[in-house]
């Protein structure tokens, strides 16, 4: 290295983020992932065995993903190579693929492939690096924060093992910004600064979990503060306030779109109107599309509240159709509203169960033609040939409807539709027990009282 080398990375340590100098360089140092590095842990002994196999690192921002791995390749000593998904291609994976191949021929040393959002590489760049981690030229570390079995090849899934870094406990960030203000070689104000209890609470607040949000925060915190007559450099509520802005985590097109969608239609379907509406005001904060959450609270209508409350769709669309005309910030009560009312509702799938019954009946059964009698015939010639003959017209019989058999042989006698006991659906089913005399929905309710 170059004394211009030299200075100009000297230089570019003392200017990075206060999250890149404080970075940790052992696993020891490493907070908040003990499910995976903890003692015993099956990656933790692959590391200090300098066994690691290709990885997958799966996390939220701010957990760590980078710093992993650039310890592993100082416990290993293995050359650390970083190509970040964004701007890079095949030419440069296979350039780096080859120094690898060079590195390992000529120094015996292996060579740690570090991928950043590697979720953002097409399918070809993918394929670029399967031979070479196929045959150890290099170990690849990717970094994502999409789940990796929609956005990984399965070939390259199937060469590394994936583990997943969680969102630091609140205790952790706390220790990493005590560890940051002690530190008065790379920590704000020089080790001298301190901060009030309300702005650390609310700094572990915002942080959110993201280690590199909370400590770069502090450093701008810190760089805000005037100096006391005594030179103590005091960190207020205020002013983590003004360098701090609320923690936006939703990406909606990401995992915690996918994840806070499925609580609210899962807390919805557990008649839990609480949780319900806190998962829908997670995602109004987040600025979710309206007419997504719109189009989920029908769906829920009709697949879990279904018969048990046939006003619950109408609820629904009429909610729909509202916020569609309104906007926000009105358009929250009308969401808060629909939302209350499906969770609050019986609860009944049985219209779901039944259609996809009849689908399965309909897909693993022959498609036999309608019954002649179901047939429409509007000419001669077809009423000639049968459409039509024994129909019989359901608002001539007694309570409008007459007894027929309207499926075709092979699947008659198969059941679909099973009412339930919730809400309004015991009354369909003592009607079509009442009709349907044939036993298929159960003796009719007059029988069963024994009368």
């Amino acid at each position: 290295m170059t004394l211009f080398d030299h200075r100009r990375k000297e230089i570019a340590r003392r200017s990075a983020p206060l999250s890149t100098r404080m970075r940790p360089e052992t696993l020891d140092q490493i907070l908040g992932q003990d499910h995976i590095l903890g003692p015993g842990k099956v990656l933790r002994r692959a590391i200090e065995a300098d066994r690691v196999p290709s990885l997958i690192l799966w996390g939220p921002p701010g957990t760590g993903k980078t710093t992993l791995a650039r310890v592993i390749a100082n416990v290993t000593q293995a050359h650390f190579e970083t190509i970040s998904a964004v701007n890079s291609g095949v030419r440069d994976i296979r350039a780096a693929v080859e120094g690898a191949r060079e590195r390992l021929g000529l120094e015996g040393r292996s060579t740690i492939m570090f991928v950043d959002e590697i979720h953002r590489f097409n399918k070809a760049q993918q394929d670029a690096l399967l031979p070479d981690v196929e045959d150890g030229t290099i170990t690849l570390i990717g970094a994502t924060t999409e789940n990796p079995s929609f956005e990984v090849i399965g070939p390259l899934l199937s060469r590394a093992r994936v583990f997943r870094l969680e969102s630091l406990a609140d205790d952790d960030i706390s220790a990493l910004v005590d560890r940051a203000l002690a530190d008065p070689e790379t920590g704000p104000g020089g080790g001298e600064a301190t901060l009030e209890d309300d702005a650390r609470a609310l700094l572990v607040q915002v942080a959110n979990g993201d280690a590199r949000y909370a400590l770069d925060s502090l450093e701008l915190a810190v760089a805000s503060t005037e100096p006391a007559d005594d030179g103590e450099l005091a960190v207020t509520l205020e002013t983590v306030e003004n360098a701090v802005q609320q923690q936006a985590r939703y990406d909606k097109t990401g995992d915690l779109h996918y994840d806070t969608i499925s609580a609210f239609i899962k807390t919805i379907r557990g008649s839990d109107p609480d949780a319900a509406l806190y998962w829908l005001a997670r995602m109004l904060d987040a600025g979710e599309d309206l007419m997504f959450i719109a189009r989920r609270l029908v769906i829920a209508a009709a697949e879990d509240v279904g018969l048990a409350d046939p006003q619950a769709i109408r609820m629904a669309v009429a909610a729909q159709q509202a916020v569609h005309l309104i906007g926000m910030p009105e358009a929250r009560i009308i969401l808060a509203e629909a939302t209350v009312y499906l969770a609050s509702a019986p609860k009944s799938n049985s219209a779901y169960r039944a259609i996809e019954k009849a689908l399965a009946d309909v897909r693993q059964t022959r498609n036999d033609p309608v019954p002649m009698h179901l047939r429409n015939a509007p000419t001669k010639l077809m009423k000639d040939m049968g459409y039509g003959e024994g129909y019989k017209y359901a608002h001539d019989y007694e309570d409008n409807f007459a007894a027929m058999e309207n499926r075709p042989e092979n699947v008659r006698g198969h059941r679909y539709y099973e009412p339930g006991d919730q809400g309004f659906e015991p009354r369909i089913a003592d009607r079509l027990r009442r009709l349907w005399k044939d036993g298929r929905y159960g003796k009719p309710p007059q029988e069963e009282d024994g009368n």
